[in-house]
């Protein structure tokens, strides 16, 4: 049986990326590009970047990259990002934006 080196609780019951996305400060931002380009940045997150830009990705229909910690979305998403990642369990205290 694997056990959580963080919190001691096995791998199947291991609360500690739900512990840590509460108390991760979050920053969403609108960067205007070259030629006009919009793009939203995620920024504030440490644990599993990849998989909450898939999952941001996936549920904003647009295209994306992880880029030094920080999250790049093609497009002005900025009010639909904060409710997708309230939904994928960050608080909504700790989210910052526009």
């Amino acid at each position: 049986m694997n056990i959580c080196p963080k919190c001691g609780l096995p791998i199947d019951a291991c609360i500690c990326n739900e512990l840590s996305k509460n108390s991760q400060k979050v920053r969403i931002d609108r960067i205007k590009r070259k030629f006009g380009k919009i793009v939203t940045v995620i920024s504030g997150i440490t644990d599993n970047n990849k998989d909450i830009a898939k999952k941001l990705k996936e549920e904003l229909a647009c295209g994306g990259t992880v880029k030094n910690n920080i999250i790049e979305l093609q497009g002005d998403h900025l009010k639909k990002a904060k409710e997708v990642l309230v939904k994928n369990g960050f608080n909504l205290e700790n989210i910052e934006g526009d």
